[in-house]
């Protein structure tokens, strides 16, 4: 168990109290000084010594029972657990190995076999004797050849327990491929809902490693439109929504309902060559719309990474996806309802002296945000979400002095960071996931406003703008704004401006606010006065002479001047401001207005 003690204890105190809980609860106890994340302490407790003249051990009935358990272990039919290998993929116990094999729930060697003993992670499994009366020969009904043959269904398919993953304590699912394809049915849906609703009570973290062919259609009866069947996965999924942490792993195509863990979850990981998540599939497609088309072309994961936005990341193979999670559970709290741990801080990969010529002073002129975050984040901690979708946008977790922190920046290298309907939607789903698990927001505005156009109102752009600007208005963790460059229209208000109670709002010497850039201004204002010049020189002084005095208009000077803004920093000192500025307002506390719940989704 963990146990948090005040910054001031001395390692001393923090071993004393640790020898002291193991010893009192009889369990393994790590003592974590303040928020830091590796334990000052550890104690286990004292071995037991049993008398010495006790010659009591296990009988047959227990040496049967083992046997039973080793014969579910084996999973479904042998010959489907044969073809696994041809797919790239893992059995599913010997990917729980994968996942919680090492100590501490670290990474397991992800090949032993499923027989080996339980992974050192694993704290316990529940349900592994569901439907054991359908198919085992040792169940009242059961015989030898069902054992034997396709009717296998230990576990009904489906594995659920708690296990330690990274040093964090998580409730986990995992289908087994090799019963039915991993399908569900009345049992499976029992324990996959039992386990959603013990996380409801503990907030912790839910894994959802998912290889489901959906529900088994010749038992729907007994599942699908109960009360207690697999619609009240989703209504469980709703209810967990922001009160416990929800990461899916997809290992294969998961069709219809499967397919709707995925979007529900906080964060979606999908594996290239085996996974795909689709409303129906390719078959039912063509039986209902006539059109043909591969099930990695349907819902693959480029599909859901370029073009739905449902994939957070993507990973290269099974190893892979766990080395993600890894990483990404590092910026989320233990629970929901506490601040996610902090680490050592490290200095950036790229020195922020770089920042003054990072950023060119041309506002139409692009550089890559990410290089910006290089130099203000702590050294490897840039973790970026969605990548491939809405890039007009970065979304993505950093460390900004060892403190977890969630960036929204606008990326000028693309469309020059204007905002599309995509890139809103993915900002407002990001601030919404940071303010639910307690991570501070960062914005990194450089953006002439949101982009205008037949083509993105029909693609909703007053919708999806409205909901990144509600989400940046109803946040209330804390909030840090920067003003890199240019911040035009209503840009500024999506990204967290001085209306939307920021704890600060700062800018660099290159940034402008106003309603629009220099050009547009003039020409909306002064096009006639310009056209009746007829002289093209005296036009052009004119035109540059009107320019420059907009310009003036909307320089960060004049904004700082008119304490529009908080501060101007000098570039090379940005991450040490940012740093000291969360540090000081890490618990700070913001109201709502009392009532039931918005209107914006």
């Amino acid at each position: 168990m963990k146990v948090h003690v005040g910054a001031a204890a001395t390692p001393e105190e923090a071993e004393a109290i640790a020898k002291s809980l193991a010893e009192h609860l009889g369990v393994g106890v790590d003592v974590h000084v303040g928020e830091r994340a590796e334990p000052a302490a550890s104690a286990d407790p004292p071995a037991v010594d049993y008398p010495l003249d006790d010659d009591l051990g296990p009988t047959d009935r227990e040496r049967a029972l083992r046997e039973e358990i080793d014969d579910i272990l084996e999973g479904g039919p042998e010959k489907y657990r044969q073809r696994l290998p041809e797919q790239g993929k893992l059995f599913v116990r010997d990917r729980l190995d994968l996942w919680f094999g090492g100590e501490g729930g670290t990474r397991g060697a992800g090949d032993a076999s499923a027989t080996d003993g339980d992974p050192a992670g694993l704290h316990f499994e529940d349900g592994k004797f569901a439907a054991f009366d359908d198919w085992h020969p040792n169940a009242p009904t059961g015989d030898e050849e069902d054992a034997a043959t396709d009717d296998r269904l230990p576990g009904d398919g489906l594995l659920t327990g708690a296990a330690e993953f990274e040093g964090r304590d998580v409730h986990f699912m995992a289908n087994d491929f090799t019963v039915k394809a991993g399908s569900m049915a009345a049992k499976g849906v029992e324990k996959f809902l039992r386990m959603q609703q013990r996380a409801l009570k503990t907030g912790k973290p839910i894994l959802y490693l998912m290889d489901s062919s959906g529900g088994r259609i010749d038992q729907q009866t007994g599942f699908f439109a109960n009360r207690e069947g697999i619609g009240k996965y989703y209504y469980n999924h709703s209810m967990l929504s922001g009160a416990a942490p929800q990461i899916c792993v997809l290992y294969g195509p998961c069709i219809a309902g499967a397919a709707y863990t995925p979007v529900f979850a906080d964060f979606t990981v999908m594996v290239e060559g085996m996974s795909a998540m689709a409303i129906a599939s390719p078959r039912m497609v063509k039986m209902v719309t006539g059109e043909e088309i591969e099930m990695d072309d349907l819902g693959g994961p480029r599909v859901h990474a370029e073009e739905s936005g449902s994939a957070d990341l993507v990973a290269r193979d099974e190893e892979h996806a766990r080395e993600l999670v890894a990483d990404l559970v590092g910026y989320l709290p233990d629970k929901a309802g506490e601040k996610p741990p902090k680490r050592e801080p490290k200095p950036p990969k790229f020195s922020p002296e770089g920042i003054d010529e990072l950023i060119p002073a041309s506002p139409n002129r692009p550089y890559d945000v990410r290089d910006l975050l290089d130099r203000i984040a702590d050294a490897e901690s840039v973790f970026e979400l969605k990548e491939g979708y809405g890039s007009e946008i970065v979304t993505a977790f950093c460390r900004i002095d060892g403190r977890p922190v969630g960036v929204v920046a606008n990326d000028p290298t693309v469309r020059s960071g204007a905002i599309f309907p995509d890139a809103a939607e993915k900002a407002a789903e990001f601030i919404w996931t940071c303010d639910a698990y307690e991570i501070p927001l960062l914005y990194l505005c450089d953006t002439p406003g949101f982009m205008a156009g037949s083509g993105v109102e029909k693609d909703a752009i007053l919708e999806k703008g409205k909901k990144m600007i509600y989400a940046t208005s109803s946040a209330t963790v804390p909030k840090q704004t920067v003003v890199t460059r240019k911040a035009y229209g209503a840009g500024i208000y999506a990204m967290g401006g001085p209306a939307y109670d920021p704890e600060s709002v700062i800018g660099l010497p290159s940034g402008e606010i106003g309603i629009m850039g220099p050009e547009a201004a003039i020409n909306a204002v002064y096009a006639r006065k310009l056209a009746a010049i007829d002289d093209p020189e005296e036009r052009a002084e004119t035109e540059a002479r009107l320019r420059e005095e907009y310009r003036e208009d909307i320089d960060i000077h004049r904004m700082a001047s008119e304490v529009v803004i908080d501060e101007i920093v000098a570039p090379s000192s940005l991450r040490e401001e940012l740093a000291a500025r969360f540090a000081f307002y890490e618990d700070v506390e913001k109201d709502l207005p009392d009532k039931k719940h918005g209107t914006v989704l």
